[in-house]
């Protein structure tokens, strides 16, 4: 099921096993389940950035840390664009706004495949200048009714990039993970990781990169993405909020660019105007 808000992925099964977290029908995303993170994913310090000599001031939406967070679309409804047996686009347009001013057309398409889902974002510039853009999405990973804080997430990646501790932005530097807490390729408990932290240059096979999680039984559920997505977070909470109270959750979040993309340029996505640029992920149960 994919919400109209946010466009979110809200509940994906296969042959009756959960995959992803999911939230009640007409509720707020809790933590952001699911959503588009566009056009930029994670935090932007202070809500400010400089583009072509101009100084932009977005809205602070982040307001414990000061930062704006997430893009611009994660309240927004989006509008049915095409839809069949297995698959549905959803669409959704930025306008040129306080702190963004460019005009995006937008759009992502669920596909259901045998053991999962494929997704492919695609963005398009409809103004007459270059946009800086940049793409993530939020779900929450599961492997059925396993407790989550009994599953192990691995993120194959040996690169951590450093935040600060109180409002969570790069510090500009990224280290080896060899020997820290960071290191999670080969897979760390949820319930022994506190985390909300990003990894880059991760081990690429056959054109894409695969994290996930993996339960007790040898069940796993991955989450891959190809080569435009060369940024990964993982967020661990113990308070995603259920029917009956909280659970343990985790976010494995593939990011094209990591936080506060627009201030350091990395990962960053130009689009000239009447360009477009598209990637593509997804999510499968193995036994």
């Amino acid at each position: 099921m994919i919400a109209e808000v946010g466009a979110a992925l809200r509940v994906l099964q296969v042959d009756g096993t959960d995959l992803v977290q999911s939230y009640p029908d007409h509720a707020r995303p809790p933590f952001c389940s699911g959503i588009v993170l566009a056009p930029w994913p994670n935090r932007i310090r202070d809500g400010i950035w400089e583009h072509g000599g101009v100084t932009h001031q977005l809205d602070i939406t982040e307001v414990d840390r000061e930062n704006a967070i997430h893009g611009l679309l994660q309240h927004s409804p989006y509008r049915l664009a095409e839809r069949d047996d297995v698959s549905v686009t959803l669409a959704a347009d930025v306008h040129p706004q306080r702190g963004y001013p460019f005009a995006l057309e937008t759009s992502v398409r669920y596909e259901l495949t045998g053991s999962g889902v494929r997704v492919t974002h695609l963005i398009r510039n409809v103004g007459s200048a270059d946009a800086p853009v940049a793409v993530g999405t939020h779900p929450f990973l599961r492997v059925g009714d396993v407790p989550t804080e009994d599953l192990e997430v691995v993120i194959d990646a040996p690169t951590h990039i450093e935040v600060d501790p109180v409002r969570l932005n790069p510090t500009g530097v990224q280290a080896p993970v060899d020997g820290t807490r960071f290191d999670l390729r080969q897979g760390v408990r949820v319930r022994d990781a506190q985390l909300d932290d990003a990894w880059a240059d991760a081990r690429v096979v056959d054109g894409v990169t695969r994290h996930g999680v993996q339960a007790p039984d040898g069940r796993r559920t991955e989450i891959w993405a190809d080569g435009e997505f060369t940024y990964w977070q993982v967020f661990v909470t113990p308070w995603y909020p259920v029917a009956d109270g909280h659970v343990w959750a985790v976010a494995v979040e593939p990011m094209t660019a990591p936080a506060d993309a627009f201030n350091s340029g990395d990962g960053l996505i130009t689009l000239a105007p009447g360009s477009e640029w598209s990637g593509t992920w997804g999510i499968d149960l193995h036994d």
